[in-house]
């Protein structure tokens, strides 16, 4: 990595990367501090839709990470600048919260029940089976089916729950109708996010600790990548992907000193 190209921009994934179940991994403020005094374009990713970025900044504050609400690029707001992107002042009947439903209403966008343009599926706490039914007629009439993330299940501290992708393959089931996924690893939300801070991929790394998500989502986005071990894939788990991270290293602590080490190069 540091005899390839400068790099001037990092894109690093939240959950497993900087915090892990509503605790900062250590090294996560000093990575941030280092991308600050280093004067590099940065981005925090989530494809969790259910927070609005003032809400995720908050929560980071909590376990002593301090960053910037316009560093923060969710599904939830990819998704709604697909959306715009691709009928402008449109309508959507929404299934998901604050964060989802915030960001669409931001683009223009009117929530409706009759005949929308779009069926939007985020994350949301309670999947309710009248929505989830109403999902499925409207989809069925011809409403577009768009999902912001296929991560089939989430953490929980009693284990894992039912995500986005669990409830967008039960619908597809009833109606036979694949959604369009936003999030990651659709590498249209890492070149949203290149495009947020005029970043150029072959400048710019990504920070994941998914083989599956974050690792592929950069690598077909033209990135170079970093697979940390302090979140879902193991090290005994990176050989059986076709694919392989730039670097594997085993936590955020550990990237401290080559964002450095590359701010000097650059």
């Amino acid at each position: 990595m540091t005899d390839s190209k400068p790099v001037d921009c990092w894109l690093t994934d939240m959950d497993g990367v900087l915090v892990r179940e509503q605790h900062a991994i250590p090294g996560a403020a000093d990575f941030l501090a280092a991308l600050q005094e280093t004067d590099r374009r940065f981005l925090v990713l989530t494809n969790n839709s259910i927070f609005t970025p003032r809400d995720l900044q908050a929560r980071l504050r909590a376990t002593g990470i301090e960053l910037p609400v316009e560093a923060i690029w969710t599904s939830a707001l990819a998704t709604a600048q697909f959306l715009g992107n691709q009928r402008s002042e449109g309508t959507a009947y929404v299934i998901g919260e604050a964060g989802l439903t915030t960001a669409i209403h931001e683009i223009g966008y009117v929530m409706s029940d009759r005949d929308p343009d779009y069926v939007v599926l985020g994350e949301t706490r309670t999947y309710s089976f009248e929505a989830i039914t109403r999902a499925i007629r409207l989809i069925e009439n011809g409403s577009r089916f768009i999902a912001t993330n296929p991560d089939p299940t989430g953490p929980s501290r009693e284990g894992p729950l039912p995500a986005t992708g669990a409830i967008a393959a039960l619908i597809t089931k009833a109606t036979g109708v694949e959604p369009y996924y936003v999030g990651k690893p659709n590498p249209l939300m890492m070149r949203t996010a290149l495009n947020r801070i005029d970043a150029h991929s072959e400048h710019t790394v990504m920070i994941g600790d998914r083989m599956d998500t974050d690792i592929v989502s950069g690598l077909e986005a033209g990135l170079r990548t970093i697979l940390v071990l302090s979140g879902s894939t193991n090290a005994d788990a990176v050989q059986r992907f076709p694919y392989l991270p730039t670097r594997v290293l085993d936590s955020i602590a550990d990237v401290v000193p080559l964002v450095h080490q590359l701010a000097r190069q650059s």
